[in-house]
């Protein structure tokens, strides 16, 4: 008898369970019998010719398996999402498979204005730091595939430019990775790496730069080439940038289908491929930039699209924070639903969303008092919380300064792990950091002083 764990992500197609006994030879007998038993996740782990799906993992104790692994009595086979969101989805599902420490340990990857701070310990603190890297250089984002198990490293060099680095260990050698440049001809150069994010197929990474750019690694993230789909738009030379430049930040895959994406540009709203970026089209459809005037509202393209995130479980559903809203889209993002008006968020103007990878009908916002006035509402730190696709809000604040903080939180210092219940982490531009292991019901602090924060990732 061996013990079947399937990753939290799919715990609504089993009743809420993710541990099964079961009695088999070999890894893929056991994965058989559990369909048999099991009927919700059949196609879910192994394809319809009965192989294992290409974005999921297998582990044998805290060994690297395949279906063909025997099995043996007390043996834990788990199933792992070889796939994170971009949210850093089942990063801490595994890494307790790779045996790097229990589901009750986690590691974060924190990136400053002065450089990457790694932190370990407990998922919902104390956690202490362990290093510090790139030294005096923003780091605008960091994380790890958690397919690869490689880190890497955005980092803007103040008279150098931007560069990615990657590396086996976040405290060992950085390597600089080749290729996100436009090349010779381009009337641009990279200004920015906004985000990395794992692609459908093995080996394959996505990044988006600024001013909006769309790169794609088939190396698992040592060498780049441009997307000439998205970069010869014939729309680009009408688009404009927000405060923060003409940036493309948030990149939403489609699991199990490499040939759809959605991407959101700052401040050209969202576009979607299905045939891998060969062509795109924006999709706007219900978005209201109350910034502009009523009479150019339905036919700009002048949307400042804050963060998209897709909820994996239910890759049609994605979600938005914009600038001014927040909304979310049922047809995989043709059309757009309001989520703020007439609810219990104080302001709809904010940066940060994170969505709870194992729940379709639940995200979390930060907000913030406005585009005029970018703190959390009333000095009062509050992460919202949605559990009915918008329809109501509440507030989780338990833990968190509630008088006179007066915090930012930008787009990419707010995330989760694949947990159920699931932990979330946040940081501030004053340097402080804070975690929940518990779905945001309690809070920590779990560091301060740091260097004004930029971004937050759960490596495991």
């Amino acid at each position: 008898m061996a013990t079947v764990i399937l990753p939290s992500s799919l715990q609504g197609r089993t009743g809420g369970s993710r541990q099964f006994t079961i009695d088999a030879a070999t890894a893929g007998e056991a994965l058989r019998r559990l369909e048999q038993q099991e009927p919700g996740i059949a196609g879910w782990v192994l394809d319809e010719q009965r192989r294992l799906r290409q974005h999921v993992k297998l582990f044998v104790n805290a060994d690297e398996a395949g279906l063909d692994t025997p099995l043996t009595k007390g043996d834990e086979l788990q199933v792992v999402r070889a796939i994170s969101g971009g949210s850093g989805a089942d990063a801490a599902e595994a890494g307790e498979a790779e045996g790097n420490g229990s589901s009750d340990q986690a590691e974060l990857l924190v990136g400053t204005h002065k450089g990457l701070v790694v932190l370990r310990g407990d998922r919902g603190g104390p956690m202490e730091i362990i290093d510090r890297q790139f030294p005096g250089q923003p780091v605008e984002y960091a994380f790890k595939d958690q397919r690869s198990g490689r880190y890497f490293a955005a980092v803007t060099h103040g008279q150098h430019g931007p560069h990615l680095f990657f590396a086996d260990q976040p405290t060992g050698e950085w390597e600089q990775a080749t290729g996100l440049v436009f090349g010779e001809g381009a009337d641009e150069a990279v200004e920015r790496i906004w985000v990395v994010q794992p692609g459908v197929e093995d080996g394959v990474l996505w990044a988006g730069v600024a001013p909006a750019a769309l790169f794609r690694s088939e190396d698992d993230g040592a060498t780049w080439a441009v997307n000439e789909g998205l970069w010869n738009q014939p729309s680009r030379s009408k688009w404009e940038g927000g405060m923060g430049g003409l940036c493309l930040h948030s990149i939403c895959p489609w699991p199990g289908d490499s040939q759809k994406m959605a991407i959101a540009i700052s401040a050209v709203g969202v576009w979607i491929t299905e045939d891998g970026g060969e062509t795109w089209r924006n999709t706007n459809k219900g978005l209201v930039p109350r910034y502009l005037p009523e009479e150019v509202r339905d036919t700009t393209i002048m949307h400042c699209v804050h963060n998209l995130q897709r909820a994996p479980t239910q890759p049609e559903t994605l979600y938005m924070q914009y600038h001014g809203g927040v909304y979310r889209s049922d047809d995989a993002g043709d059309s757009w639903i309001d989520l703020a008006a007439g609810t219990e968020l104080p302001a709809d103007f904010g940066f940060p969303l994170v969505l709870d990878v194992a729940d379709a009908d639940s995200a979390f916002v930060i907000p913030m008092v406005s585009d005029q006035d970018r703190v959390t509402v009333d000095g009062k730190v509050r992460v919202y919380e949605t559990r009915d696709r918008g329809a109501s809000w509440k507030a989780l604040s338990e833990g968190l300064p509630q008088s006179n903080a007066y915090l930012t939180v930008l787009r990419q210092a707010f995330c989760a792990d694949g947990h159920s219940p699931v932990a979330l982490y946040f940081g501030a531009e004053s340097g402080d950091l804070f975690g929940s292991a518990d779905g945001g019901a309690t809070w920590t602090t779990l560091a301060t002083h740091l260097p004004p924060i930029l971004s937050v990732r759960v490596a495991r």
